[in-house]
């Protein structure tokens, strides 16, 4: 007799973590001892490693082993020295790929926050509104350079201290992230208009529409008609605000959904391509190959080992 067996279905979802299962054991510090700068620090592989996301923002020191790291929709490579500060709910993990027999005893020292507070404090204080364009590129995940013995020099100055001295240790770590110019942002598309609210807003309608009914056609003509612009107007507007051409943006839009799709979906490509607005699978192969440096297919290849690491 044939016994029918089911397979588990494979994950592909991020793990949201919750706060009850950041235990002492793992090297978490109690919030209730340190307040809202909590510092971690742990080896691999551990099962703090895994494809997931949490409500805090979370910097990352690598000390050791080179791989993958994964955010978002980002895949690139890590090393020793490598210093990435990721926003709230966005799924990240690191997955060493030269590990040598037994693991490492330290690979991430890392520091967890929390938005609020932060964002609170710069109303009545003027001086940590100088961080809010931080937080904001954090969104999609910032990766510095050059700051990798500035930053582990401030994990430990962090790390030893408690209270108010703590919290100013964290401000002095956060006034270096925020005055470095060298980085980059790893995750999808970014917003970097300096305008007026109102023109906030027009591009937030604009991204919206895009973002919405990524399938539908989208034209710089008609959407500038709208506004009450010319099209040359509206394209300096557009380029001003996001730093890409209109075309380059709507196909880098379309690009990160596919990404998403690609990750947390089984759909086959041929079909993704035309959900996400593409006419046909050539051009789609060759935006995605342009933007993210690889096929789709290897794409999902690649982000499949995002879940190493786990337990």
């Amino acid at each position: 007799m044939t016994v029918k067996t089911h397979a588990t279905p494979r994950q592909l979802k991020p793990e949201l973590e919750h706060e009850y299962a950041r235990s002492p054991d793992l090297g978490y510090e109690s919030p209730a001892e340190v307040g809202f700068v909590r510092c971690l620090s742990h080896g691999f592989p551990t099962p703090l490693a895994r494809w997931h996301y949490h409500d805090e923002y979370e910097l990352h020191l690598i000390t050791a082993t080179s791989g993958k790291l994964f955010v978002g929709d980002w895949i690139g490579p890590f090393q020793p020295g490598q210093l990435v500060l990721t926003g709230p709910r966005l799924p990240h993990n690191w997955v060493s790929m030269d590990l040598p027999e037994g693991g490492v005893a330290l690979r991430d020292l890392v520091i967890q926050f929390s938005h609020e507070p932060l964002v609170r404090a710069s109303e009545t204080i003027p001086e940590l509104g100088d961080v809010l364009p931080l937080l904001e590129r954090a969104k999609h995940g910032i990766e510095f350079f050059g700051l990798s013995d500035v930053a582990e020099a401030h994990w430990h100055k962090v790390k030893g201290t408690r209270g108010l001295r703590r919290f100013t240790a964290f401000c002095a770590f956060l006034a270096d992230l925020a005055a470095c110019t060298d980085y980059r942002l790893l995750s999808s598309v970014q917003l970097q208009s300096d305008d007026d609210p109102a023109s906030l807003d027009q591009i937030d309608a604009v991204v919206s529409r895009i973002t919405d009914h990524l399938a539908e056609p989208h034209s710089a003509a008609a959407l500038a008609n709208e506004l009450g612009m010319s099209e040359s107007r509206f394209s300096r507007f557009f380029r001003r605000a996001t730093g890409n051409t209109f075309t380059d943006f709507v196909n880098r839009v379309r690009i990160s959904r596919a990404c998403q799709l690609l990750m947390d979906t089984d759909q086959q490509i041929t079909h993704i391509c035309y959900e996400v607005g593409f006419n046909n699978v050539a051009n789609f192969n060759r935006r995605f190959l342009e933007i993210k440096g690889m096929t789709p297919s290897e794409f999902r290849r690649q982000s499949l080992t995002r879940f190493r690491g786990s337990n």
